[in-house]
C-alpha cells in the first residue's frame, strides 16, 4: 500500500465528510491516486454507484503554505464557477485536519484526455488538434478578460510588480541552493530584472498555464483548467509566454528538458497562437519574446530547487533521473532563455 492511499480510517472520515455534501452518496468508496509526487495529490473518488468526483489535498511532505493553499485553490475554482472559464463544479471544502489530516476539497471529475507530450497528441485526430490548440489560448483570453473584483478575487495577491517579484524570489532561492551553480542561471535572472517590461494590466494569472494542465474533450475543446496551486493576480502576458514556451523550441534551439505536445503535426504554429491572442486581447504582445525568456528561466529555477531536493534523497529513488533533473537539462532551459531575450 502507498503512502498516498485513502484506506480505512481516514476514507471512511472522507467518505462520511463527501456524504454531506451529496446525499446519493453509495458507499463503500473508493480513493485511487490519479495525480501526485511533488504538487499537490488528485484522487478519482467512486461510490459503488459509479458517481465519481474529484479530491485535492496537499502533498503529504514538504509542504508549503504559499504553494499548497486547498482554501486558495478552491475559492479560486468556486468564483470562476460562475463565468465562461471552464473549471470543475466545486463540491465543498474540508477543513477539519481530524478527517485527512489536511485541507482538502472536492469537485466534479471531469472526464477527458491530457496530451503531455506529442505521443498522445497524436493519439487525437488532426482536427481535434487543431482545435485544442485554438481553444487553449481562447480560453486563457477568456481568463484574462474576467474582472477580479466581479467575482471576489480583487484581493488575490499583489497584482502589480508580478514578473520583478518573480524575479527576486527565484533568483533568490536559486542562490541558496546547496549545489554547484548552474552556469548562467543567477545571471540570465539578473540580465532578465534589468529587462523587465513595464507591466500593462492586472488580470486573473493561472501561473502554470499548459497543456499537461488543460483536460480535453474529444473533439480539442477545453472541457477544464486544472490545478490552479499557483493562481493569483498578475501580468497575463507571463501566462501567455508560459503557454507558448511550451509550444516548441525557440529559433536556434533543437532540444528542450520537457515535452511539447503542440509539436505533433496539426497543431497551429506558435506564431499563430500568438496572433490569436492579440487578435482577441487589448494588450501589445510585443514584448512577448521577454515573456517566453522569462517562462524558460523560471521553469530553470524552479528545476535546480527540485533537482537538489531529489539528489539529497527528499523524494526517494530515481527521480533525479527524470527528464530536465539534472544541470544539463537546466543549462538547456538557460540557452532557451538566451535566445529568446535576444529575439526580444
Amino acid at each position: 500500500m502507498a503512502d498516498t492511499d485513502i484506506t480505512g480510517e481516514h476514507a471512511r472520515r472522507a467518505t462520511e465528510w463527501i456524504a454531506g455534501y451529496v446525499p446519493e452518496l453509495s458507499p463503500p468508496v473508493r480513493f485511487d491516486v490519479i495525480e501526485g509526487g511533488r504538487s499537490n495529490l488528485t484522487y478519482r473518488v467512486a461510490d459503488l454507484a459509479e458517481n465519481t468526483f474529484a479530491l485535492r489535498r496537499p502533498p503529504l511532505s514538504g509542504v508549503l503554505p504559499s504553494a499548497h493553499d486547498m482554501r486558495r485553490e478552491y475559492r479560486v475554482i468556486t468564483a470562476l464557477g460562475g463565468t465562461d472559464v471552464p473549471v470543475p463544479e466545486t463540491i465543498g471544502l474540508c477543513t477539519d485536519h481530524d478527517v485527512l489530516g489536511a485541507d482538502f476539497y472536492v469537485m466534479d471529475f471531469m472526464a477527458g484526455v491530457v496530451v503531455h507530450d506529442p505521443d498522445s497528441s497524436v493519439a487525437m485526430p488532426e482536427p481535434a488538434r487543431r482545435t485544442a490548440g485554438e481553444d487553449a489560448v481562447d480560453c486563457l483570453l477568456r481568463l484574462h478578460q474576467v474582472d477580479p473584483d466581479s467575482v471576489g478575487l480583487g484581493d488575490l495577491g499583489r497584482g502589480n510588480d508580478y514578473v520583478a517579484g518573480q524575479l527576486r524570489r527565484w533568483t533568490g532561492q536559486v542562490a541558496s541552493l546547496p549545489i554547484e551553480p548552474i552556469p548562467g542561471l543567477i545571471d540570465m535572472g539578473e540580465r532578465l530584472a534589468a529587462r523587465v517590461p513595464p507591466q500593462r494590466a492586472v488580470t486573473i494569472a493561472h501561473g502554470d498555464y499548459r497543456f499537461g494542465n488543460l483536460m480535453l474533450h474529444p473533439d480539442g475543446k477545453v472541457a477544464a483548467i486544472l490545478d490552479w496551486e499557483l493562481c493569483t493576480r498578475g501580468d497575463p502576458l507571463a501566462d501567455l509566454g508560459w503557454l507558448l514556451s511550451y509550444w516548441s523550441p525557440p529559433p536556434g534551439i533543437e532540444t528542450l528538458p520537457m515535452a511539447m505536445p503542440t509539436t505533433a503535426p496539426a497543431f497551429i504554429s506558435r506564431d499563430e497562437a500568438l496572433a490569436r491572442y492579440g487578435a482577441g486581447s487589448a494588450l501589445p504582445t510585443d514584448d512577448v519574446d521577454f515573456y517566453i525568456a522569462f517562462a524558460y528561466w523560471k521553469l530553470g529555477a524552479v528545476l535546480a530547487g527540485v533537482y537538489s531536493r531529489s539528489i539529497s534523497g527528499a523524494y526517494g529513488d530515481g527521480l533525479a533521473q527524470q527528464r530536465g533533473l539534472s544541470p544539463e537539462g537546466i543549462s538547456m532551459l538557460v540557452a532557451a532563455a538566451r535566445a529568446a531575450l535576444e529575439r526580444n
